[in-house]
């Protein structure tokens, strides 16, 4: 649980606060922008301004409930049942953002997909009873997709839990992830279902992967995510732990695809109309091969 003592001092004053456990993975910054925001002084998330209303007050609790560190806490200790109950938190009408994050995957975000043929979820979020209830209630889970060998969490329970079948390019299969039930191979883009389509993206990894689906929304990992200003695409050499010119070439290859969506493992979502999309994409190609 946060600690009132450890109460970073660059928070707004109120109840709601952050403390010097947190990590600046920017989960509370995705489910409650209103009321987090990143301290450059600090170089973490703090309470930027308190809730002004109860919309505001529930998304701040939701953020509470899924901190990977439990960096967020308030000084009346707030019930947070309505919070639980929100999760996971809706991005399209079969497209849900988990919360839930794991301090193992760095506060990674995972995401649900809602189908008649199956529900996919993309990356795995901290193993929470409520959060597994709620998948549960939503249809259960039949796939899993890792995106890469980083963002993998609690894999395992969820397969244990829902018998689901779990995907990752056989590149990132190493230690634990040897035991996953399905192993990509090669570089060329691989059909999982007819709305669902595995791309083989090396570079952050050498396995990284993303999925498409519907030719709507692409799950991107951490090969590629949008500014925090929402303008432009991004991926990070900083973060690239195998190959930056294999990554920019990676990136390259998804002008082959449609999508209105990025929505990334780390880093913000991006959402623009498939040309202005492409345009984005093709800068950031250029700009990582400059």
């Amino acid at each position: 649980m946060a600690r009132l003592s450890d109460r970073l001092p660059e928070n707004a004053p109120g109840d709601f606060f952050v403390d010097s456990s947190c990590i600046d993975c920017a989960t509370c910054r995705t489910l409650a922008p209103r009321v987090f925001a990143r301290s450059d002084a600090v170089g973490l998330s703090v309470v930027g301004c308190q809730p002004s209303s109860e919309a505001d007050a529930l998304r701040a609790k939701m953020a509470l409930v899924s901190c990977p560190t439990s960096a967020i806490g308030t000084a009346s200790k707030v019930p947070v049942r309505d919070a639980v109950g929100a999760l996971p938190d809706p991005i399209l009408s079969d497209v849900l953002y988990c919360g839930y994050a794991s301090e193992s995957s760095y506060g990674a975000a995972s995401y649900l997909v809602v189908r008649e043929s199956g529900n996919v979820l993309v990356d795995s979020p901290r193993a929470a009873r409520p959060l597994m209830d709620g998948l549960e209630a939503l249809g259960g889970v039949r796939t899993m997709f890792l995106s890469h060998v980083d963002d993998v969490a609690d894999h395992s329970l969820f397969a244990r839990r829902f018998a689901c079948e779990r995907v990752i390019h056989a590149d990132d299969a190493r230690g634990p992830l040897l035991e996953v039930e399905r192993k990509l191979h090669g570089n060329d883009p691989i059909v999982l279902a007819p709305d669902l389509l595995a791309i083989p993206v090396p570079g952050h990894t050498r396995g990284s992967a993303v999925l498409l689906y519907r030719e709507q929304v692409l799950f991107t990992g951490d090969h590629l995510w949008g500014s925090a200003d929402g303008k432009r695409l991004e991926a990070g050499r900083s973060v690239c732990w195998h190959s930056w010119s294999e990554q920019t070439r990676s990136m390259a290859k998804l002008l082959d695809f449609a999508f209105e969506w990025v929505l990334p493992g780390h880093g913000a979502r991006f959402h623009a109309p498939k040309e202005r999309m492409r345009s984005e994409l093709e800068r950031l190609v250029a700009r990582m091969r400059g």
